[in-house]
Order: C-alpha cells, then structure tokens, then sequence
C-alpha cells in the first residue's frame, strides 16, 4: 500500500522571549515524529493536551513551517516545495477545526461559503460552483434550501457538516480533523463520526483524526499514535494498542477513559491493574532529559532519567520504553 504522506522526524520550536535581558527559550512543542498514512486510512494521535496533537496538525497541513524534518504529501516535498506545486499541494490536504461555532463566517451564507474554496483555486464558473456545493451539502446530509442561510441558524452538529463540507470542496486526498467533535454533544458526535466514516469509504480519503478521547479513537481509527510532550511514545494498529498496551503512558490514558478498554487482559486471564501516573505534565520549555515519562512513570529507573528511549519495534507495533517488555501484567484496568 502506497502511503500517500511520509512524515520523518518533524519537530517544531518556539522561541519565547523572557525579558529584555534574557535570552529567549526554546518551547519544545514536537520532539522528532515520524509516520505513513496511505489513502483510506485513519490514523489518530492521541495525547493529553499540550502534547503536541495541534501543533503536528499545522504542520501537516501547511499551516506552519517544521523547524526541522520532512514532510511529503502525495509524493511532493511539502516543506521545501517547487514553485509549481504550491498550489496543488493545498488542494491535497484540507483541515476541519475543533470548533463549529468559529470556524465559519457569520456574515456569509452557506452557499457562499461552500463555494469560496472554488473561488480561489479553481476556475469554474458560479453555476458549476453552485452545482459542487449542493453536491456537497446532500452528501453531509444538507438539503438545497439551507444554502441560503447564515450560520447562525443552525445547530453545533449541522456547523460541523458545513465544515466538513467546506474542507471536502476541493476533493483533498487528506482531511486533518483537529478534535472535531470535542465541542458537540455525545449523540452528535456519533452522528458526525458516522458521516466521516462514509465518506472516507465514497471518496477513498485519508484522515489524520487529532484527539484525547479514546473512546471516539477506538471507533474511527485504523492506526493509533499516542503522544506525550512532542514525543510518539507508541504507535501501531488500534487493535494492538487497545488489547494490550506496552507504554505505562498508554496504559494510563486507557485506564482514564471509561469503556475504552476491556478489563481483564486475554493474555493473562486475570483483572488488569491500574496505572495512575502521578504529578504533573513537565513544561516543554524545560522537557526531562532521557524519557519524557520520567518524571511521572511509577517504574522509573536512572537510566529512565538519564537516556532518551528510542521508539523501536516490539509485539507489532513500536513503542518508546526501555523496560516495555518486563511489564506484562501492568496493563490498564
């Protein structure tokens, strides 16, 4: 399977200034993250906020600049691209947002703003605009009608269809949903991830899904990244992760989120006990040395303080921990 994005080893950092006489920090917002994700696919990165989910979306979708690393899209260089392809890289990835309410212009129709998309980037004329966005709106579940009114008058489910709708206008072959079900109601969501999941089978499109719900996870992803200050301390295909988890941060973000996990681990017939981690997230001006689970792991050792773990192969999947394998019977409860 052709991956239709290749990401290796983005970072990004921040230069944040603290005073006039201090040299500016350096805000480590991603550490160094690589994956693949071919068309057809969903891949979900996972981690409480501040781990650096938004941030890797920017820079997936041209938003932002990788301070270093490599990103193709659709085999073209999306960081150092050719004058040439500038434009067409930003018909292949287009980005939902977290909130519906924001996300659209109040003072603009939703025919208006279906089209615009078209306006800028293509050359056709209104009437095939027109044709596009009505197109568009059945398959999010519009009628024809509702084109001519404000966003105002209708509810957080139906603004985030118009977003769908909008994003998908330019027929992108990567659709980056930053948390977009997080601000609708619990029978919404199942709503709006209902309608994702069909379109990506009509349109063979590929989602980056950003989120820290894993129970939203569980349902739409194929693969799973879980990411703890810009780190990937694990990555592999949802049914792996879900049944048997190997990070202690895995195992603790399972164990927070009801329903997302069986209790008792098949492997050991028994009850899974349960990890909690304890203190605080580190800043990312100031990440810890070796791992950046360190300062919160109950199984931390000196090496664990002092060197950085690779994130290497292990039971299908890769997975960020020096001691992963001595820890089969600490799986999430």
């Amino acid at each position: 399977m052709t991956a239709l994005v290749v990401a290796q080893e983005l970072k990004q950092t921040y230069q944040v200034k603290r005073g006039w006489f201090t040299a500016p920090a350096l805000l480590h917002a991603v550490g160094g993250v690589s994956f693949e994700l071919a068309a057809g696919r969903t891949l979900a990165v996972v981690g409480e906020s501040g781990c650096g989910k938004s941030t890797l979306a920017r820079m997936v979708t041209l938003i932002e600049k990788p301070t270093t690393g490599t990103l193709m899209l659709d085999g073209v260089d999306a960081v150092d691209p050719p004058a040439s392809a500038v434009k067409s890289l930003r018909r292949t990835v287009q980005i939902v947002f977290q909130n519906p309410y924001g996300s659209l212009n109040p003072r603009k129709r939703i025919g208006t703003i279906l089209e615009e998309p078209l306006v800028i980037n293509t050359d056709l004329r209104q009437a095939e605009r027109r044709t596009r966005a009505l197109e568009m709106m059945a398959k999010v579940g519009l009628r024809p009608e509702q084109s001519g009114r404000y966003p105002h008058m209708f509810s957080g489910g139906q603004r985030q269809r118009i977003a769908i709708a909008r994003a998908l206008m330019l027929r992108p072959k990567l659709l980056v949903a930053d948390e977009p079900v997080s601000a609708l109601d619990m029978s919404v969501q199942a709503q709006v991830l209902n309608l994702l999941v069909d379109l990506q089978r009509d349109m063979d499109i590929a989602y980056l899904f950003i989120s820290h719900d894993l129970g939203v996870v569980r349902y739409i992803a194929h693969d799973v990244m879980i990411m703890y200050l810009g780190i990937a301390v694990e990555h592999g295909a949802k049914e792996r992760i879900f049944a048997r988890p190997l990070h202690p941060y895995t195992q603790a973000l399972l164990a927070a989120t009801p329903g997302a996990h069986p209790g008792v681990d098949p492997n050991l017939g028994r009850a899974r006990k349960r990890l909690v981690p304890k203190g605080e997230l580190p800043s990312p001006l100031n990440p810890p040395k070796g791992c950046v689970f360190s300062t919160r792991c109950p199984y931390v050792t000196d090496r664990c303080r002092t060197e950085r773990p690779p994130l290497r192969p292990l039971d299908d999947r890769l997975v960020a921990c020096h001691y992963a394998e001595q820890f089969p019977e600490t799986q999430a409860a």
